[in-house]
């Protein structure tokens, strides 16, 4: 008896982890591929990159900063989108590259300043302003230089800029060299009234001289960008006057110089282009002039061209260009250009078709007038 009931509980316990246990295991044979579960939480190195990481990869190859700023205790740094600075501090920019080209303010360099040092060594080219003033506020930049000989480009993939704000209190505007200045209102393009500030969070509005009022600044029409001034998206005859900016920080207001808006009648396609002579019949020894005119935008430059009978034997002839602006009627203003060939003493070899191309962006136009021997 004793012998049956220890027999039963050993084929109890052998049976119990098929009941309350794990469920017995199949003894049917598998099929091939049943078992290969593939993991959802399993990262898997792909073998090419995703497409945002290509991009990404792309973008930093397209456009590499080389520009840095020397911090206290031989510290670098790079230079970040915009700086803000307290006049007076000196600062330090440092570009890699063994042939580097840098653009500043362009003030620095029609005064040759002193306070500017730009430095080209082996693997960098150094830029330090010393004694800083709130007319040194603005861009600051820098990019590689790629040579073939003579001929020499901007490297764009190597490029670094930075914006420096030189804050002082006294001069919440970026000082200008003159108390007044035109400003061209053009239908085809934006135009900007550059009253920059120094401090970037000073409150900036603009104002009419006559009659007085604040222009609203819409943010869409008319907006305003501390590193540009107030940009007029599309300028109309309507906005033409004089007019000032107003700026608040902390103290009391102060105000710009004066900017005089003049409307611009746009003249369509290459240069208008004129050509006279002095006198189409010239003795020998006379002085002939002949004149080239253009009437034009105000702030479009035109380059001349000359063909003349002397030119192959290189005959001597004396050839100045200026141009001055001139008011048509209330806010209308024309650009005259004029380019003047001279012969001083008329040869045999001077008679012949005095041939002038005037050049702008939208093309070239030729005109020519003849002269002949008395």
């Amino acid at each position: 008896m004793r012998l049956w009931v220890l027999l039963s509980l050993l084929l109890l316990q052998e049976a119990l982890p098929h009941v309350i246990g794990q469920p017995a295991k199949s003894k049917r044979p598998k099929e091939p591929g049943e078992n290969k579960i593939r993991p959802v939480n399993k990262k898997v190195k792909p073998k090419n990159p995703k497409m945002k990481e290509r991009e990404s990869v792309d973008s930093s190859l397209k456009s590499q900063s080389i520009l840095t700023q020397v911090m206290d205790k031989g510290h670098f740094q790079k230079a970040a989108a915009t700086l803000s600075l307290a006049a007076g501090q000196s600062i330090e920019l440092r570009c890699k590259g063994s042939n580097v080209t840098w653009n500043y303010p362009s003030y620095l360099d029609t005064f040759k300043d002193s306070r500017l040092s730009i430095k080209q060594l082996d693997r960098y080219s150094q830029l330090i302003l010393a004694n800083s003033t709130a007319a040194d506020t603005g861009e600051y930049s820098c990019w590689l230089q790629l040579c073939n000989g003579n001929k020499c480009r901007k490297d764009e993939t190597k490029t670094g800029s930075t914006y420096i704000f030189f804050t002082d209190k006294e001069e919440l505007f970026v000082p200008t060299p003159s108390y007044f200045e035109i400003v061209y209102l053009n239908p085809d393009k934006p135009a900007v009234i550059p009253c920059r500030v120094t401090t970037p969070s000073a409150k900036v509005t603009l104002h009419r001289e006559f009659p007085a009022e604040e222009i609203e600044t819409d943010g869409t029409d008319i907006i305003y960008d501390a590193k540009q001034g107030f940009v007029f998206q599309h300028p109309t005859s309507d906005h033409k006057g004089i007019v000032y900016c107003k700026a608040e920080s902390q103290g009391a207001p102060q105000i710009s110089i004066k900017y005089h808006l003049l409307y611009v009648e746009v003249p369509k396609g290459p240069p208008s282009t004129t050509i006279a002579v002095s006198s189409s019949r010239a003795g020998l020894g006379d002085r002939v002039y002949v004149v080239c005119t253009v009437l034009g935008e105000p702030d479009v430059d035109v380059s001349f061209r000359w063909q003349y009978p002397g030119q192959e034997s290189r005959r001597p002839v004396i050839i100045q260009n200026f141009w001055r602006l001139i008011n048509r009627g209330i806010g209308h203003t024309t650009r005259i250009s004029k380019s003047v060939l001279l012969v001083e003493d008329f040869e045999d070899t001077d008679v012949g078709n005095y041939v002038c191309i005037a050049q702008n962006l939208q093309g070239e136009t030729t005109v020519t007038t003849k002269v002949e021997l008395k």
